[in-house]
């Protein structure tokens, strides 16, 4: 089993990475693999809802993007973290995540997902739900923690005086881990259930 984190900070090694490496840090002590995708300070375009994607994969996916792509379609979970712009997620992150997600098809459905947002003071609760929109409609399992999955610093570093997160987030990544080796174990037992055909209704008639 393997889970692949996305940082959306552009600062590699800041905070946002000090709270991936904590679910990690869990995941990898019940002997799940892991993986870290640096997606911040990259030059990634926004998607224009083309609808080319119909055929799985963007059409301004480039070799790093196609391998983006593979990776996290083979994973068993997906953990989404970033900081915290303008009471929002920022840029390059949206950017990435409505590529990603836009042409997955239902790729996604079923993992195991959470999210992290990473910030100095306002606008955690907002990016941390802008965040799991991604998961919900993918039809994702998402794991809970015993609060909301944000964490508080400015300089790199400070994430890790924010005792209170660490605990937050070390629950994440024991629950992740729980939800996983859960579906290991029933894989054969209890396969997922066929989706329901989707009807699609606009608004305005």
């Amino acid at each position: 089993m393997k889970v692949v984190a996305v940082n959306g900070s552009p600062r590699p090694m800041g905070n946002t990475f000090q709270a991936i490496q904590t679910v990690l840090n869990v995941i990898e002590s019940a002997g799940i693999e892991t993986e870290i995708l640096q997606i911040g300070g990259l030059d990634i375009r926004g998607c224009i809802a083309c609808g080319g994607c119909s055929d799985g994969m963007c059409v301004f996916a480039d070799e790093a993007f196609c391998t983006w792509t593979h990776t996290l379609e083979e994973a068993d979970g997906i953990l989404l973290a970033c900081p915290v712009y303008y009471a929002g997620i920022p840029g390059t992150m949206k950017a990435f995540l409505d590529r990603i997600f836009y042409q997955s098809g239902g790729r996604f459905r079923l993992k195991v997902g959470a999210s992290i947002a990473v910030l100095r003071r306002s606008g955690g609760v907002a990016t941390f739900d802008q965040l799991n929109h991604y998961l919900l409609i993918s039809e994702m399992i998402v794991a809970p923690s015993f609060y909301w999955n944000v964490a508080h610093g400015r300089q790199p570093g400070e994430v890790l005086e924010d005792q209170e997160a660490l605990s937050v987030l070390q629950n994440l990544g024991q629950n992740m881990a729980y939800l996983l080796e859960m579906q290991r174990r029933t894989r054969d037992e209890l396969p997922p259930p066929e989706p329901v055909a989707r009807a699609w209704t606009n608004f305005i008639r």
